[in-house]
């Protein structure tokens, strides 16, 4: 990894991060790390984030692979790196309401997560602000021009999901922006986590977002073994990468049906609601749990899989494996869906290299990032993984981007289920300080996962970074120009998740 500012990093005071080093930077470098990433465009934002007086950042060579983090002291301001990383935004203003600390010269400092609604302001700086703070109003962009009019949807929606606020305008049919405003389901998760034990706050990783629990899990206790030199056992490896897949094969499945129900097609919806019902089913039957909820822990597994809890799982994967084709069939053949879904909501290849998002939202789009083979953990580090990626980037790209991932996890999951032994599940983590980081590709892209322990083994600071970070942006550029009632099927295509991002 060689640039301008991959060099500048890299010349910052090692702090001892596993398995990849963080860097610590004086407040001029990090200022001049601003116009180093114009000179290096192929260094890519993943994360940003704080502690009351320290800003970090997580970078991915595009070119190299592998993670270059770089910190900086923050006395209530740091230098913003969101004019040369449209990806920073977000986190930007995310940290100004948590941490109070403000990003100089930055694109953007409207309130994120604070809607004036909390009790105080700034909750998680050195020393909040005594005085209470003001009643905000949701701020929007000025809109010019005539014949526009606005429709603003949420946060409260028709069916059973998350909160969240879409503010469309619209000019006849046509949506000329959109703009999100989040943080409805802010839950204090990295207060609730620090001063705990990485085990005891394992259960607050697992709720960070539902239709991800294994992952985060995952992603949290990669994170905490890293930093104490921990080594999970063989069969819990084993099994944690098989739950990975499953939550992963449920999704897409689920996912799938979702897009063909917005199109006004139900029957894909009913088919792969059936499939997706019998893998939750079988996850049940395996590990107590329809999500897998609190299975995976720092050093394994809360529990070992069921005794003959296999031949369920086995089952659902070749209901799957044997329906897909005539569904695949159902979903080319029709004009109707596909009128729908080709040429809708395209997000262009060389946005999403801005934005550096992952998952299918990425491939689709022709960013070739999976972190299962860009930065691989035990098992994936000995496992080939076919990696489909198209240049299209509508809806229908990203729905072929899942339905080619399902049967490549499910010849992983007969893998990792053919390989297990007997064994223990679970190996104690040290009463020691330290810091990991972690990347797990989870459904919907990769989450990342930072932690650093105090010397009693207790949690200083965390952050898990879910891929929706850099995705939900993405979502506003890529409904432009298409219908509003388009926006479900592209809302569905992402998928991004509300809580996953709200924390």
């Amino acid at each position: 990894m060689t640039g301008v500012a991959s060099d500048l990093i890299r010349r910052g005071a090692p702090q001892g991060c596993q398995p990849f080093e963080r860097f610590l930077l004086t407040r001029p470098n990090f200022a001049a790390l601003r116009e180093a990433l114009a000179q290096e465009p192929t260094l890519a934002l993943l994360s940003l984030w704080a502690e009351p007086a320290m800003v970090h950042a997580a970078f991915l060579d595009e070119g190299d692979g592998g993670l270059l983090l770089a910190s900086c002291p923050a006395e209530g301001s740091y230098p913003a790196l969101s004019p040369a990383r449209p990806g920073a935004v977000r986190f930007e203003r995310a940290i100004r309401d948590l941490f109070g600390l403000v990003a100089e010269d930055a694109v953007d400092l409207r309130p994120w997560l604070d809607h004036g609604r909390w009790p105080g302001a700034a909750p998680m700086a050195a020393k909040p602000p005594r005085d209470p703070p003001s009643p905000l109003q949701p701020s929007f962009l000025p809109i010019e021009g005539e014949g526009w009019h606005q429709i603003p949807v949420g946060p409260v929606h028709a069916g059973v999901i998350e909160p969240g606020h879409f503010r469309f305008t619209v000019q006849g049919e046509l949506v000329v922006r959109l703009e999100q405003l989040l943080g409805y389901t802010h839950k204090g998760t990295l207060a609730l986590m620090a001063g705990k034990s990485p085990r005891a706050a394992a259960r607050f990783a697992a709720r960070i977002s539902g239709d991800s629990t294994v992952a985060h899990s995952l992603a949290f206790a990669l994170a905490a073994e890293s930093a104490t030199g921990t080594a999970a056992p063989p069969r819990a490896v084993l099994l944690r990468a098989a739950m990975l897949e499953l939550e992963r094969i449920a999704n897409h499945v689920g996912d799938w049906g979702f897009v063909c129900n917005d199109a006004a097609f139900a029957y894909p919806h009913a088919r792969c609601g059936v499939l997706r019902e019998r893998v939750l089913r079988a996850n049940a039957a395996a590990f107590g749990h329809r999500l897998m909820m609190d299975v995976v822990i720092p050093g394994g597994l809360s529990r070992d899989i069921t005794p003959g809890a296999e031949g369920p799982i086995l089952a659902a994967l070749a209901l799957i494996e044997a329906e897909m084709p005539a569904l695949l069939t159902i979903y080319d053949s029709h004009a109707s869906l596909q009128d729908r879904v080709v040429g809708t909501g395209i997000l262009p290849p060389d946005l999403c290299a801005r934005f550096a998002a992952g998952g299918h939202v990425g491939r689709a789009s022709g960013r070739a990032f999976d972190a299962r083979r860009a930065l691989p953990h035990a098992p994936y580090d000995h496992v080939t993984l076919d990696m489909p990626v198209l240049s299209e980037g509508d809806v229908d790209a990203r729905v072929r981007i899942r339905t080619a991932e399902i049967p490549a996890s499910i010849a992983l999951v007969r893998q990792l289920l053919a390989a297990l032994e007997p064994g223990e599940v679970h190996a104690p983590l040290p009463q020691k300080g330290g810091e990991g980081i972690a990347a797990v590709e989870a459904f919907r892209g990769e989450v990342l996962t930072w932690m650093a322990l105090d010397d009693g083994g207790l949690i200083r600071a965390v952050f898990p970074r879910d891929a929706s970070w850099l995705q939900w942006p993405l979502l506003e550029a890529a409904i432009e120009g298409n219908i509003v009632a388009d926006f479900p099927l592209c809302n569905k295509s992402f998928n991004c998740s509300y809580s996953g991002v709200d924390l």
